[in-house]
């Protein structure tokens, strides 16, 4: 890289810093003397469990090595970004937390499109995510992007925010969360996160494995690196804790691998919440017998269920914003109705998948003071990744569906106070 673009790009950064902020959402409680450790949580959207330590991703592969890691994450149900995303920083359930598809309908305030202006809706969004629980206990919180952080939840929102910009690369992401670093220790964010998109996008578009998605690992992997060469500048490596993961995995989807709805029933007895690896499907008024009678059950390619007969280890069903009948497409089909077009590639990478495949494995790894280097876990549920981050940044965790405990053995023991 050219040093004029490096500070072209770093002077830019600077001036991200506090570009659109807000002030803790209720008056802060009391501090311990000592601030914790910042809390750096990188994602990684659509990397694959088995993708460290293949070599694809070099600094991700040493840093898996030598920090503490889990033979994968288990992603909620549906596999999907938005519901796994706010998962991992609330520790609920989609269906406890509302955000039950990264698209749904709400009888009371319509339609909700994590894309569009109703994803920063505030209104839609249940539970406290960490940054909220943060800055009640006096920490200041940023994000370089996350689902759920440009929205007013729970009173407030980080101290620190920025609109999401696809077109802000990974290298200028990171130089934001340094600079936010290199801020006075008082001001300094406690807890930080870094989003990044581009290995998930290149794989929707082109597939899991193909030349485009390898290009886009290497990109993160450097700003990856460039990260860890700014701690490490900053002589910040053993003062801070950085775990980095991903929200699900990603499985190939060759054109032609459609199963139709309108070959169960004719599209005129029902409309559609969802279509893709999962489906919703709403009855017309009228028609919910015969409705369930085409649906319910084993088809060609994928299964359905009535919302409250889905498998219990999905946790999923009660939420009313779930669609009467849900569909799960089988690993490497879609569900589409036969008016909508195929795909233009040959292969489209898709999640969404059920979470029990093993191509739908998030991957995790951390490191810092509190993390035991080297430590090996099983694997574990992503709500656990919640009361990680809670007692990584010393505040006592709202109620959640997640346990410290698969990760305890990864952690020093201490006895700092609880904010």
């Amino acid at each position: 890289m050219h040093l004029p673009f490096v500070r072209a790009a770093w002077l830019a950064a600077l001036l991200f810093v506090g570009a659109c902020s807000s002030t803790p959402p209720r008056p802060a409680a009391a501090v311990a003397t000592a601030p914790p450790p910042v809390l750096l949580l990188v994602s990684i959207d659509g990397l694959r469990a088995d993708i460290p330590g293949t070599g694809r991703m070099p600094t991700l592969d040493a840093l898996y090595e030598q920090g503490a890691r889990a033979a994968w994450i288990n992603p909620s149900f549906p596999t999907l970004t938005f519901p796994n995303h706010y998962t991992l920083v609330t520790g609920l359930r989609p269906d406890r937390h509302g955000i039950v598809h990264n698209n749904l309908d709400d009888d009371a305030l319509g339609r909700f499109e994590s894309k569009k202006a109703s994803g920063r809706d505030g209104r839609f969004w249940g539970g406290e995510p960490i940054w909220i629980t943060a800055q009640r206990a006096g920490l200041a919180t940023a994000t370089m992007f996350w689902p759920g952080s440009e929205a007013e939840i729970a009173g407030g929102r980080p101290r620190h925010w920025r609109p999401f910009d696809s077109a802000l690369t990974p290298a200028e992401r990171t130089a934001q969360v340094l600079a936010w670093l290199d801020l006075p220790e008082a001001q300094r964010p406690r807890f930080i996160t870094l989003y990044l998109e581009q290995v998930d996008v290149a794989s929707h578009l082109h597939g899991t494995f193909s030349p485009e998605a390898f290009d886009a690992m290497r990109t993160v992997d450097d700003a990856l690196a460039m990260l860890l060469r700014g701690l490490d500048e900053r002589g910040l490596r053993d003062s801070v804790n950085l775990v980095a993961l991903s929200d699900h995995g990603m499985a190939d989807v060759p054109r032609g691998n459609a199963a139709f709805l309108d070959d169960a029933m004719p599209p005129d007895a029902y409309s559609y919440t969802w279509l893709g690896p999962v489906a919703g499907i709403v009855p017309k008024p009228g028609r919910e017998a015969e409705v369930r009678r085409a649906f319910i059950g084993r088809h060609p390619h994928y299964e359905c269920w009535d919302r409250q007969a889905l498998p219990p280890a999905w946790h999923y069903g009660r939420n009313p914003r779930v669609p009467p009948i849900v569909c799960q497409a089988d690993t490497g089909w879609r569900i589409q109705l036969k008016q909508h077009p195929f795909p233009q590639n040959p292969v489209k990478g898709e999640h969404g998948f059920r979470p029990e495949d093993p191509q739908m494995r998030a991957f995790f790894v951390a490191r810092g003071p509190d993390f035991v280097p080297g430590a090996r876990l099983p694997a574990f549920d992503n709500v656990d990744v919640y009361p990680l981050l809670a007692h990584l940044l010393r505040v006592s965790p709202v109620p959640n569906d997640g346990t410290l405990e698969p990760l305890e053995p990864a952690l020093k023991s201490r006895t700092d106070t609880v904010h």
